[in-house]
């Protein structure tokens, strides 16, 4: 069977709307996927912060940037399906996380699915991190299912977006977690040497490692844990920034010694040949200090994977949600059962 999907992803960097024309095709039990047009929609700095206003507004505003994001994002998946002049299927949404607390037992995440459907004026999938959660689960990470089967010829895949991640087999299982914060806390404090984040590394390059700093990272105790979750941005709230922001170190050595944090954090993850992902995959100066911790192969893939690698595998579990097939695994989110996650907004020419 073939499929057409439009995948569409927005981080918590908020740095744009990622959408990613897939296609994926299934013969006997092997799946196989091409990218042929994919695209990312900056974001301007009002509905930046009209998104981030959403973390302490009233519940009135939080549902109507429900609304007007899911608005949003429904009209920039119609003209880009009108400007590239494609036909898709359905359109999987990851939507924005504005909350998540599974240790709570909630999620959320915005861009209404009936409003996209309605401006878009196609089937939507979406809220795949509900039904996870309500099961007991972390609700995150999902994109594994999607490196286990996409990506098979690769021992590990980490992906550095706003957080790290990393998925490996284990066993005959799939095991996935949270390593560390990235671009999140990278794009925090590049903001106070007046950019939107550090390009290539360049100022944490420039900048000085803090032993000391280095040293109160390392010893936080979600990285000492055996049984690593997934982290959200609260976490970073309370335990990153409090640190950060009480250092007297100048921005370029906070962030050459944030670098230095995280390249150790994720260099005792990673395992055989492993895919590099994700926007942190462009911080030359990244990836050069965790190439230094490790003698295990890091592939850097090109350039539509790297950026549209997480819209790709939304996509992905969209086609197997539609299926209705297990697209959440209980072995990554530590939830009761695998589960087939995600509701489903149809449209009706």
């Amino acid at each position: 069977m073939f499929y057409r999907v439009l995948g569409m992803m927005s981080g918590t960097s908020l740095d744009g709307l990622d959408l990613a024309y897939c296609e994926f095709e299934i013969k006997g039990t092997t799946w196989s996927y091409t990218i042929p047009v994919a695209k990312m929609i900056s974001y301007n700095n009002e509905l930046r912060e009209k998104i981030i206003a959403c973390e302490n507004a009233p519940a009135e505003y939080l549902s109507y940037m429900d609304f007007y994001l899911g608005k949003y994002f429904g009209k920039e998946a119609y003209k880009f399906l009108c400007e590239e002049n494609l036909q898709v299927d359905f359109i999987a949404s990851h939507g924005q996380t504005i909350f998540h607390q599974p240790s709570k037992g909630y999620t959320t995440q915005i861009g209404n699915i009936s409003s996209l459907c309605a401006e878009a004026k196609q089937t939507v999938v979406g809220d795949f991190r509900a039904l996870d959660v309500a099961l007991g689960g972390q609700g995150a990470p999902l994109v594994p299912l999607g490196d286990r089967i996409l990506f098979k010829e690769y021992s590990s895949c980490l992906n550095l977006g706003g957080f790290s991640n990393i998925s490996f087999e284990m066993e005959d299982k799939r095991i996935a977690y949270d390593i560390c914060p990235v671009n999140m806390v990278i794009n925090y404090l590049a903001n106070f040497g007046g950019m939107i984040f550090d390009d290539k590394g360049s100022m944490a390059r420039q900048g000085k490692i803090n032993i000391e700093l280095l040293n109160t990272l390392n010893s936080l105790p979600y990285y000492a844990k055996d049984e690593k979750k997934s982290l959200g941005k609260e976490w970073v709230k309370s335990q990153i920034f409090p640190i950060l922001e009480n250092s007297p170190l100048n921005y370029k050595d906070l962030l050459a010694t944030y670098t230095e944090h995280i390249s150790m954090q994720m260099a005792k993850h990673i395992k055989g040949k492993c895919l590099l992902s994700g926007g942190g995959a462009y911080n030359d100066f990244l990836v050069e200090r965790l190439r230094e911790k490790t003698e295990t192969e890091i592939i850097i893939p090109d350039k539509k994977t790297i950026d549209f690698k997480e819209a790709l595998i939304f996509a992905f579990l969209g086609v197997k949600r539609v299926r209705k097939e297990i697209n959440c695994l209980a072995s990554v989110t530590r939830a009761k059962q695998d589960s087939c996650s995600g509701n489903i907004a149809y449209w009706k020419n």
